[in-house]
């Protein structure tokens, strides 16, 4: 049906683009000391509205990268081993993409423990 969500793989390259750039988000708002990266994806959806809407469930998890040593590529930091320093966030994450305009928005972006 046109215009209702429908889901995508967690391999979808648009979505990777949009739980790469929530990272970022969620990164430049904490007060952590290290850096989060995306650990899994549960749920990923897609709808094209006057643009694109991405409804993404997925963990967040922290990384053995330190904020302080300006490393942007979030590919290189391996995740915390279990311990006292490891620690995964479950959200919920909406996106609205228009590419022609080359706007994105985050509808939505909330994170429990």
């Amino acid at each position: 049906m046109p215009g209702s969500p429908n889901n995508i793989s967690s391999n979808d390259p648009g979505l990777q683009q949009v739980v790469l750039n929530a990272a970022y988000s969620f990164n430049n708002q904490s007060n952590d000391a290290f850096l989060f990266k995306a650990s899994a994806i549960h749920r990923a959806q897609r709808q094209i509205v006057k643009g694109i809407r991405y409804v993404v469930d997925l963990e967040i998890s922290r990384t053995v990268c330190r904020k302080r040593d300006n490393n942007n590529n979030l590919a290189d930091c391996d995740f915390q081993p279990e311990g006292r320093l490891h620690q995964t966030f479950q959200c919920h994450l909406e996106v609205w993409l228009i590419p022609w305009k080359d706007h994105r928005q985050i509808l939505k972006f909330i994170c429990k423990t």
